[in-house]
């Protein structure tokens, strides 16, 4: 195993995370209601900002700079994916046309804790072929989610992720990874969608993770957008996205990212 440090929650850390990720989730559902043909993604950034701040919780992903350098800031509230854009798409206004499917992603500052979560959703009627990856990215996503419990290690979680979404016939990036989360947008540690039971990092209950499969229709290889910031599958076919946030507690997985 790997000896790194991660930052583990008290309960009562984790009921405050539970706050922020249903307010967090119900944001995102409602700004995944809104997608439609002709609609920007500037429009749907928009609303996803002022729904937050409406509900006491701050935008993680806005001004956010992996370097600290503020030229490097990421510039708005959601991240909003469109077709062969795996993660990280900056808004902009272009509307949405029939037949796109669309990654949204988004984080929050709550009450001093950060949770994180994404979904991908089609634009108008979409084909039997992306309603598939869809489906198959969610399917693997609950995947991980099912075998997270005290002692788990990464790489089971990713094991599972990477079964169900290569045996469907896709491919799972592997630079892009899931993370820890809470005290900081990204913490230790991180979470690939691939690997095998015993493999990697064993998790402690306490532990808060961001699983997220990020799935392609094609080949598993990516390329970065001329904007520093889009992740593109670098055969040009499409990938979707799902993430939610989850605690490990003395009960097995608890869900934060929802609005149940």
């Amino acid at each position: 195993m790997t000896d790194i440090k991660i930052r583990l929650k008290t309960t009562e850390e984790i009921e405050r995370m539970a706050v922020g990720g249903r307010i967090l989730r119900t944001v995102l559902e409602e700004v995944a209601a809104m997608v439609k043909p002709g609609i920007t993604g500037i429009e749907l950034n928009n609303t996803a900002e002022k729904k937050l701040l409406e509900k006491g919780a701050q935008p993680a992903f806005k001004d956010y700079s992996p370097s600290g350098d503020p030229v490097d800031a990421f510039p708005a509230t959601l991240c909003v994916s469109v077709n062969s854009a795996v993660v990280h798409g900056i808004p902009n206004d272009e509307p949405l046309e029939e037949g796109d499917i669309v990654s949204l992603d988004i984080g929050c500052l709550y009450d001093g804790l950060y949770t994180d979560t994404a979904t991908t959703v089609g634009v108008g009627i979409i084909s039997p072929e992306a309603k598939r990856l869809i489906a198959v990215t969610k399917q693997s996503l609950q995947a991980g989610v099912d075998v997270v419990k005290p002692s788990v290690t990464t790489g089971e979680i990713g094991g599972a992720v990477q079964k169900v979404a290569e045996n469907a016939g896709y491919s799972v990036v592997r630079e892009m990874v899931g993370h820890g989360v809470g005290f900081a947008l990204h913490e230790a540690p991180n979470v690939p969608n691939y690997g095998r039971k015993g493999q990697g990092v064993s998790l402690p209950i306490g532990t808060v993770i961001a699983i997220e499969p990020m799935v392609n229709m094609g080949k598993k290889e990516i390329v970065t957008a001329d904007d520093g910031w889009t992740v593109l599958t670098e055969d040009g076919e499409m990938s979707a996205h799902e993430e939610v946030t989850v605690a490990i507690t003395r009960d097995g997985v608890r869900v934060l990212t929802t609005t149940k």
